[in-house]
């Protein structure tokens, strides 16, 4: 039985020869298959790179989309700090107009009484504050020193404490949240318990617990638009309205607030905007009290 083929004849153009091929059905059918193949093979290829760059693009956009959300949250975050500073301005200057006029926030009288007279009144209090902010006699921390205090040394020009520098100025990776944060100060690592000294003569304008993870706090104020903070104490030594000097102990170093290990954060405020205190640490010495002599 002869196999079915098929022939192709070929002609020289210039010989007028005649040349016929015979090409079995199974090879014409398998080359068909193979082209087939082929086709289905190329289109696979083709939907597959399509829906990697299909893939990529949603990738990039959500990339765009999260750096812009982080931008956001750090910009938020930015403000949030702000807000925080204008509530601590505000409070101090609450506190100094307590502490000027006496002004009181609870009743005479027993405790188990349910009303009283306030002294000094909520309206006289108002109208105490309004002259005070009219005339302008207590406007800021920084002029109450000036005004009242005048520091023999007022350039914070020592260690506040006895250790290692841990911590730089500016901007940092947060160790609780992983995000890039500012950092306003330098971190000085020190054990528990140790001395934390006043870098400059002052007059203390806050003493005690901040809720912005500073911990246990205490400010300082130089006059001159100056003033240094000294965060996570373990122990204030200090009060409101003492006069420190230089050297003079403010409290021990600790791990109160928003803190992974004890240490002191030092932060250096000129007319209100943070500055890096290392320009003031770089060629400071650290404070050693000298032993009263015995007679």
């Amino acid at each position: 039985m002869q196999q079915e083929y098929f022939v192709v004849v070929l002609a020289h153009s210039l010989r007028g020869r005649l040349r016929r091929i015979h090409i079995p059905h199974q090879a014409v059918y398998a080359i068909l298959c193979l082209a087939a193949l082929g086709c289905f093979s190329v289109a696979g290829f083709v939907a597959s790179y399509a829906r990697m760059a299909w893939k990529v693009a949603n990738y990039n956009a959500l990339r765009r989309e999260a750096d812009g959300l982080r931008a956001r949250y750090q910009f938020l975050q930015s403000v949030v700090n702000q807000r925080n500073e204008q509530l601590a301005s505000l409070q101090l200057f609450a506190k100094e107009v307590s502490a000027a006029f006496d002004i009181k926030d609870k009743l005479d009288g027993p405790a188990d009484i349910s009303e009283g007279k306030l002294v000094p009144s909520f309206d006289e209090s108002m109208e105490d504050y309004n002259y005070l902010r009219n005339v302008n006699i207590l406007s800021l921390p920084s002029r109450r020193s000036s005004r009242y205090f005048q520091p023999a040394n007022g350039v914070p020009d020592i260690w506040p404490v006895d250790g290692v520098l841990i911590g730089g100025f500016g901007m940092r990776m947060d160790p609780f949240s992983g995000e890039g944060a500012f950092h306003k100060g330098v971190d000085i690592r020190a054990a528990t318990g140790t001395p934390v000294r006043s870098t400059a003569d002052g007059i203390v304008i806050h003493a005690g617990w901040d809720l912005g993870g500073y911990g246990r706090l205490v400010v300082v104020d130089h006059g001159g638009g100056t003033q240094t903070w000294y965060a996570h104490l373990s122990r204030i030594n200090v009060t409101v309205g003492e006069e420190v000097r230089r050297g003079d102990l403010v409290g021990l170093v600790g791990s109160t607030g928003r803190v992974t290990a004890p240490h002191l954060h030092y932060e250096v405020h000129i007319d209100g905007v943070v500055r890096n205190p290392y320009t003031f640490l770089s060629g400071a010495t650290v404070y050693h009290p000298q032993p009263k002599l015995q007679f």
